[in-house]
């Protein structure tokens, strides 16, 4: 059995239709499709579902789609789930071990959100190089520029930029930094020779990377291998003129070390668009540091982008209803031989 092969038999004949639930407002277009081959309970609103009524949501259906924490014990609260259709491309809010455990198989939406993404990891950098929305408060409170008295940003372009993680977001910031004149440093779990072939590129250590970086971008996925993985002795390293960009998963700083690196001047700015805790507090001392450029997590948010990763998390869906593959498996969990039965539960 391939880690996308199909457990569900198409839907024909008798067969009980298939219960798929979403957890998000979508376009009616979407309802329309998934309600060809399965019987479809719709969130509707408003926002997205909160845990509480998700739990009671999901008793009866067989997929999900949308983004939501499921823990293992939400797991068994719904025994006949078989597939968590995510629309984002972290995976870090399931606990996936335990939905292999279960034969429940998991997809995310890699790719369509790479550019856009990288479009807003940019803009952080820029905005907090620059002190944009520092000086736009600065405006709109009636001041206006003196020669001596305005706040100095600082240059992007011919900078050194870091960039931690490789992946395919990381690789779309690098390839912006170019049109920059920028020296692009990398670290990644694997060096990318391929890349380092056709782009200036340098791979090096971690504790390099933070040294001589003039802006240091973190694109890596949250895992344990990742969180916190910029924690107060990373830091001591940084320069102080050094600013820091966080658009993937805020866990992967250790946001206390990073409040005190900033509050102290050991760091000159942070453009952040993810926090450890999400919402974000609003007694969190970031969102009143003025070298701080703040975001409520909309690295993919577009129109297009969010529908393309809906219209993907559908794709999911529709394949394995109709016997097939699913696009952007996450796990391999074993075969079922009818989604109208009920898994056994884990404990």
């Amino acid at each position: 059995m391939s880690r996308d092969e199909c457990w569900f038999r198409p839907v024909r004949g008798d067969m009980r239709r298939p219960v798929v639930f979403i957890s998000k407002i979508v376009r009616p277009q979407v309802l329309e499709r998934l309600q060809q081959v399965a019987d479809v309970r719709p969130w509707l609103g408003p926002g997205r579902c909160p845990a509480d009524a998700l739990r009671d949501h999901v008793r009866e259906v067989d997929a999900v789609l949308g983004t939501d924490h499921w823990t293992a014990e939400l797991m068994d609260q719904a025994s006949r789930l078989r597939l968590i259709a995510l629309t984002s491309v972290g995976v870090d809010k399931v606990d996936v071990h335990a939905a292999t455990e279960r034969g429940i198989l998991v997809t995310n939406t890699p790719d369509v959100l790479t550019e856009t993404t990288a479009d807003l990891t940019f803009a952080l950098l820029l905005g907090a190089a620059r002190r944009i929305t520092e000086l736009e408060r600065w405006l709109r409170t009636g001041h206006w520029r003196i020669v001596g008295e305005t706040p100095m940003g600082h240059d992007v372009h011919h900078r050194t930029i870091g960039v931690i993680g490789l992946g395919r977001i990381g690789v779309a910031v690098a390839r912006r930094a170019l049109g920059f004149g920028m020296r692009v440093l990398y670290f990644n779990k694997t060096r990318r020779m391929e890349l380092e072939a056709q782009y200036p590129y340098v791979h090096v250590e971690l504790t390099r990377l933070l040294r001589e970086s003039d802006f240091i971008v973190l694109c890596v996925p949250l895992s344990p291998d990742t969180r916190a993985m910029l924690g107060r002795e990373e830091l001591k390293l940084v320069k102080p003129t050094a600013i820091i960009v966080n658009a993937t998963r805020g866990a992967v700083i250790d946001e206390s070390a990073l409040i005190e690196a900033l509050q102290q001047g050991r760091i000159a700015a942070a453009g952040l668009d993810v926090f450890e805790k999400e919402p974000v507090p609003l007694t969190n001392p970031l969102l009143a540091m003025d070298n701080v450029v703040t975001l409520p997590h909309v690295g993919s948010a577009t129109e297009a982008t969010r529908q393309a990763m809906v219209d993907l998390a559908v794709e999911n869906i529709l394949a394995v209803l109709n016997g097939g593959r699913a696009l952007t498996p996450v796990n391999n969990v074993s075969p079922m031989a009818d989604h109208a039965t009920p898994r056994p539960t884990k404990h």
